[in-house]
């Protein structure tokens, strides 16, 4: 799949976000080995530390449908530049998408930025850690 596509729906996404508080908008969406997109939003509580990140709503979503194999996760901002994913994200996706998934980032121009998770969570501690 072309990550364009991806990453138009991670932009689709961002307007479902519930930002009532930061007023920072961000979508994900993911894509299955066998090619099925699963979107995700912000989602913010009064109280801060329950609120969801977009990557997690949609990994979360994904697995809760059954999925298990990753090939890519896109995430759109409200910045202009790239907006990369939080460290809760970053192990959440290791631990169900693995080191090797792709994370595409989306700027306000829709221009992508792709990078492994390795790339974004070096010397991690994962799967691997605990056996």
């Amino acid at each position: 799949m072309d990550y364009k596509e991806l990453a138009q729906k991670a932009i689709d996404a961002k307007s479902k976000a519930v930002a009532t508080y930061s007023n920072f908008h961000v979508g994900s969406a993911i894509l299955t080995k066998a090619g099925k997109i699963y979107q995700g939003a912000n989602i913010e509580n009064s109280s801060y530390g329950l609120t969801i990140c977009a990557e997690r709503t949609a990994v979360f979503t994904a697995v809760l449908d059954g999925e298990r194999e990753f090939e890519a996760v896109a995430i759109a901002s409200d910045l202009d530049g790239f907006c990369s994913p939080c460290g809760a994200c970053r192990q959440v996706l290791l631990d169900l998408c693995g080191k090797d998934v792709d994370i595409v980032l989306v700027d306000s121009k829709s221009n992508l930025r792709t990078y492994k998770l390795q790339e974004l969570i070096p010397h991690s501690f994962g799967e691997e850690n605990l056996k």
